[in-house]
C-alpha cells in the first residue's frame, strides 16, 4: 500500500505542485516573519552594542514614569551637576563625563523643511569631542554657543554643508546656529542605527534639549585598568542609593535593545496574523484539492479495496500522500522565508537609513513553526477526502463509476449550526465584555459557517451569474460546468471569500469610522482656523506658544488657545493628559462649555474619567509629570470629553514639567462675519518659523487627521493580498485538475464540434463565474460584519456607517478579470487535449 501510495504520487508531479503551493506560500509568510523579526533584533543588538561601545558604566535618573517602547516615549529625569563629583570619589573609577543626550532635536534643511524620522531619534547632544565612536569628517566640534556639528546622516539628508546657518527645532522655538562640523563613526557609518545627532556646546544643550542649565541625561564613567565594570556599578550604586540607575554598558545596550524587540515582537504577531489567514484561507484549496483527486481515483481506490485494501489504509493512504506534501511544502516554503525575511529586512533597513543589517538568521521557530504549520495545515485538509476516500464500495472498480451529487442538507445544517455559534462569539465580544480574541475567533468560526452554507445557495447563484454569459454555446456550457459540482464550486469561492470579506469588513470600519470621527469634529469644534502638523517620528510637531499671543491680537479673532500633551500618572494610572494656556480661552475657541480658567493646583477632568474613577469635583488628585516632583491638582469642572480635547485638562504652569513643553496644537475661532480667508494669511506668517505645522481651515485639518485611516486600509489591503493570492491559484487548480477529470467529456466535446476557441470560452466562463461568485460572497460577508463592527462601537462615536460601493464594485470587476487570468493554463490545457486519446481515456 506505501509503494502503491508513493508511485501514485510520483506519478501526478503537477497534482502535487498544485496542491502544495498553498502551502508554500502561507509557510513563507510564518517563516519570514520569525526570520525578519530575528535578523531585525540582531541588528539592533549591534547597534545598541555599538553606541555604548566606549561606556564602561552609565548613570541615569530614575524616571519620574516609567514607560515602555510600546507605551510611548521615555523621558529621563536630568542629573545635576553635583552628582558627577560623587561619582569621581568612588574607588575604581577613571573618569566620568556629564552627557547630554536627548531626543528632540529636529533640523531644517535646506529647502525650508524639517528633515524627516520615520522611527530613528533625532538626538540633541553635547559635544564632548572625538572618541572610539565619534570621528570628524570635517571642521572641527562647537565651541561657541550659536555653533553645532552634526553627523554625517543629517547632513546628507538636510542638504547641509560646513559653514551654512542652520535652523534647528528643540525644547525651545527655532534656533540659527553655524555649523562647523561633520562627523561620522567607525566602518565609514553616517549614524548609528539611523539616529540623526546635533551636537551643541554643553550649556546650550543642556538649556535646550533639558530645559535648565547644570544638568545632564547620563553620566558616562570610564573604569580604571585592572577593575571590572561590574565591580564599580556596584560602589556607584552603594554611594549614589535608590535615586539612580547605575548600570554597565553591556546592560544599557541590552535594555534599550529589549525595547526595541518588545515592538519587533508586536510587528511579528501583526505577520503571523495575516499568515494565519493565508494559511485558513489555504486549507480551502487543499480540501478541494484533496476531494478532486479522491474524485479521480474512486476507481483506482475502489480496486485497492477489492484487491484486500482496509479502510484504515486507505485513509492512511490519502493522509501520507497530504504528509509528503506538507513536508515537501514546509521546506520549500521555509527557503522562500528566508528569502522573503531578507528582503524584508532590508527594505527596513532603507527606510530606517543607516541601519546595519546583521547576517540573516534562521531562529529554530522559523524551522519548526514551518515544519508544523506545512503539515498540520495540510494533514488536517486532508482528513474529510481521505474518510469519504474509505467509503468507496469495493464494487466500484467493477462499474464505470461517477461521483454522484450528494444531497445538501447535512452540510447545510452543519453550516447553520456553525455559523450561528460564529455570530453569538462575534456578538459576545463584540457588545460584551469579551475582547479581541473573542471577536477574532467569532470571525474565524463565522467563515466557517458561511463556507458551510456556500453550497446551498451556489447553484442558484452560480446560475443566475452565468446567465449573463449565455449568449453563446461556449458559455451556456460553462455556466453549466460551473454549478455542476456545488461543493466544489463553493470551496472554492469561499477561499476567495475570506480575503475579499476581510478587506471590505476594515474598508467599511475604517471608512465608517473615518467619516463619524470627520463629522464628530466638524460638529463640536467651532474653531475655523487650526495650528498643527502631522506626526512622522516618535514626538509630535510643536510651535512656539508666542503664536497663541500673537493670534490673540489679529483683527476678527475672537479667541485663540492651545493644547500641550504629555504621559502622566495620575494617582499612579498611566494616562495621557492636556494642558492649556488658558481653560477659559480653550473653552471659546474650541466650542466647548463655559469653564473658568484653572489656577495652577486645580485640574478640569471630563465626566467619563469621573464616572469611572467614581470622582467628584473637589476631589484631589496626585499627578506625576515626566519632570519634576508630584502635584496635588483639585478637580475645579468637569466636560463631556466630546466638548473639549482629551480627559484631562491642567493648567498652564504645569507644563514646565512636560517632556515636550511647547503646544501640539493651536485652536482660533473668528467674530461673527469674519471669513478663514481674511485672517488664514495672517496666521500662516505667525507660524512661519515653525516649518513642522502650518495654519489651515477647519476642514482641511480634519481630512488630514483622519486620513491615517486611509493608511491603515492600504496596508491591510497589502497584507491580504497573499491570501487572495492563494484563492486565486485555488481558482487555477480547481480549473486545472476539473480538466484533468473531464478529459473524456472535453474529448467528446471536441468530437461533436465543440472547436479550441469555444473549448478555452468555456472554461473561461467557468473560471469567472467562480470568481465573481465568490467576490460577490466576499463583499455581501465584509460589510455584514463591517456594519456588526460599527454597530458595536457606537457608543464610541463610530455612529455612521459607510459602505464602500465603488470599493465592492471594483473587486467585483477584478475577480471577473482574475476568473480569465486563472484560466488561461487549464483552458489551454483543455483545448490541446488530443480527441482520440481523450475519448478512449479512463
Amino acid at each position: 500500500m506505501l509503494r502503491a501510495t508513493l508511485k501514485s504520487l510520483l506519478g501526478r508531479k503537477l497534482r502535487l505542485v498544485l496542491s502544495g503551493l498553498a502551502v508554500v506560500l502561507g509557510v513563507m509568510f510564518v517563516a519570514g516573519a520569525f526570520v525578519v523579526t530575528d535578523t531585525l533584533g540582531r541588528s539592533f543588538d549591534q547597534v545598541f552594542a555599538t553606541a555604548y561601545a566606549t561606556t564602561d558604566v552609565g548613570i541615569k535618573a530614575k524616571p519620574k514614569i516609567a514607560v515602555s517602547e510600546m507605551e510611548g516615549e521615555q523621558v529621563d529625569t536630568p542629573l545635576p551637576a553635583s552628582v558627577i563629583d560623587e561619582v569621581e570619589k568612588v574607588d575604581g573609577v577613571r573618569s566620568a563625563t556629564g552627557m547630554v543626550t536627548e531626543d528632540g532635536a529636529r533640523v531644517i534643511g535646506s529647502d525650508g523643511k524639517v528633515v524627516q524620522s520615520y522611527g530613528p531619534p533625532r538626538l540633541g547632544n553635547n559635544w564632548i569631542g572625538e572618541d572610539g565612536q565619534v570621528q570628524l569628517r570635517e571642521g572641527r566640534g562647537p565651541a561657541k554657543d550659536d555653533e553645532i556639528a552634526v553627523n554625517a546622516a543629517v547632513a546628507k539628508a538636510a542638504g547641509i554643508k560646513v559653514g551654512d546657518r542652520v535652523g534647528v527645532l528643540t525644547l525651545q522655538p527655532k534656533k540659527t546656529f553655524t555649523l562647523v562640523g561633520v562627523w561620522g563613526y567607525p566602518g565609514d557609518k553616517d549614524s548609528i542605527g539611523g539616529a540623526q545627532e546635533v551636537a551643541f556646546t554643553t550649556p546650550v544643550a543642556q538649556r535646550l534639549m533639558l530645559g535648565q542649565p547644570g544638568e545632564y541625561s547620563m553620566i558616562n564613567v570610564k573604569v580604571d585598568q585592572g577593575q571590572t565594570p561590574a565591580g564599580v556599578r556596584d560602589r556607584i550604586a552603594a554611594r549614589l542609593g535608590s535615586d539612580y540607575e547605575v548600570k554597565t554598558g553591556q546592560q544599557l545596550a541590552d535594555d534599550s535593545a529589549a525595547g526595541m524587540k518588545e515592538v519587533l515582537s508586536f510587528f511579528n504577531k501583526i505577520l503571523l496574523g495575516f499568515a494565519g489567514v493565508a494559511l485558513f484561507v489555504g486549507v480551502f484549496l487543499i480540501l478541494n484539492t484533496f476531494s478532486i483527486i479522491v474524485a479521480q481515483r474512486t476507481r483506482e481506490l475502489a480496486l485497492m479495496r477489492a484487491l484486500g485494501a482496509s479502510r484504515r489504509q486507505v485513509i492512511g493512504s490519502v493522509l501520507l500522500e497530504a504528509v509528503v506534501i506538507g513536508l515537501i511544502a514546509a521546506a520549500v516554503g521555509l527557503a522562500a522565508g528566508i528569502g522573503v525575511g531578507a528582503g524584508l529586512g532590508y527594505l527596513f533597513t532603507q527606510l530606517a537609513d543607516g541601519l546595519a543589517l546583521a547576517p540573516i538568521g534562521v531562529p529554530l521557530a522559523a524551522v519548526l513553526s514551518s515544519l508544523i504549520v506545512g503539515v498540520v495545515v495540510t494533514v488536517v485538509a486532508a482528513v474529510l477526502p481521505a474518510l469519504r476516500a474509505s467509503r468507496i464500495a469495493p464494487v466500484a472498480a467493477m462499474q464505470d463509476v461517477a461521483t454522484p451529487d450528494r444531497p445538501l442538507t447535512k452540510v447545510s445544517v452543519a453550516g447553520a449550526i456553525v455559523g450561528a455559534a460564529g455570530a453569538t462569539l462575534l456578538g459576545i465580544g463584540l457588545y460584551g465584555s469579551g475582547g479581541l480574541w473573542l471577536i477574532l475567533g467569532g470571525v474565524l468560526v463565522s467563515f466557517v459557517g458561511v463556507a458551510l452554507l456556500t453550497p446551498l445557495i451556489s447553484r442558484p447563484v452560480v446560475s443566475a451569474l452565468g446567465r449573463l454569459f449565455s449568449w453563446s454555446l461556449p458559455g451556456r456550457l460553462g455556466r453549466l460546468n460551473s454549478g455542476r459540482n456545488p461543493r466544489r464550486t463553493a470551496i472554492t469561492a469561499a477561499a476567495l471569500m475570506v480575503g475579499i470579506a476581510l478587506v471590505t469588513g476594515v474598508t467599511v470600519v475604517m471608512n465608517s469610522a473615518k467619516t463619524s470621527l470627520a463629522a464628530q469634529a466638524e460638529d463640536t469644534v467651532k474653531a475655523e482656523i487650526v495650528i498643527g502638523g502631522d506626526q512622522n517620528g516618535p514626538r509630535p510637531p510643536t510651535f512656539d506658544d508666542s503664536v497663541l499671543a500673537a493670534a490673540r491680537k489679529v483683527s476678527g479673532v475672537r479667541a485663540a488657545a492651545g493644547i500641550w500633551n504629555d504621559q502622566a500618572q495620575v494617582d499612579g494610572k498611566l494616562t495621557y493628559v492636556n494642558a492649556t494656556d488658558d481653560l477659559a480661552k480653550l473653552s471659546d475657541a474650541y466650542g466647548g462649555p463655559a469653564l473658568a480658567t484653572l489656577r495652577p493646583d486645580q485640574v478640569a477632568v471630563s465626566t467619563q474619567e469621573m464616572a469611572d474613577h467614581g470622582w467628584q469635583v473637589g476631589t484631589a488628585l496626585t499627578v506625576q509629570l515626566a519632570r519634576g516632583d508630584q502635584h496635588r491638582y483639585t478637580i475645579a469642572s468637569t466636560y463631556d470629553e466630546d466638548a473639549l480635547p482629551g480627559s484631562y485638562l491642567l493648567p498652564a504652569a504645569a507644563t514646565k514639567d512636560f517632556g515636550i513643553t511647547q503646544p501640539v496644537i493651536g485652536f482660533v475661532r473668528l467674530t461673527d462675519g469674519t471669513t478663514v480667508a481674511q485672517v488664514l494669511p495672517q496666521m500662516k506668517a505667525l507660524v512661519a518659523d515653525s516649518p513642522e505645522v502650518s495654519a489651515t481651515d477647519r476642514t482641511t485639518y480634519i481630512q488630514q487627521q483622519v486620513g491615517t485611516f486611509d493608511t491603515v486600509i492600504t496596508m491591510v489591503q497589502v497584507l491580504l493580498a497573499l491570501a487572495i493570492l492563494i484563492a486565486v491559484l485555488g481558482v487555477v487548480n480547481t480549473l486545472a485538475l476539473s480538466v484533468l477529470e473531464r478529459t473524456r467529456e472535453l474529448g467528446l466535446l471536441r468530437a461533436v464540434g465543440l472547436g479550441r476557441g469555444q473549448t478555452m470560452r468555456m472554461v473561461t466562463v467557468e473560471a469567472v463565474v467562480i470568481s465573481v461568485f465568490g467576490a460577490l460572497l466576499g463583499v455581501v460577508v465584509g460589510a455584514g460584519l463591517g456594519a456588526a463592527v460599527v454597530r458595536a462601537l457606537n457608543g464610541e462615536g463610530i455612529d455612521q456607517l459607510v459602505l464602500p460601493w465603488g470599493g465592492m464594485a471594483l473587486y467585483l470587476v477584478l475577480a471577473a478579470l482574475v476568473g480569465v487570468l486563472a484560466a488561461v493554463l487549464p483552458s489551454i490545457r483543455a483545448a490541446r487535449i488530443n480527441v482520440l486519446q481523450a475519448i478512449a481515456a479512463e
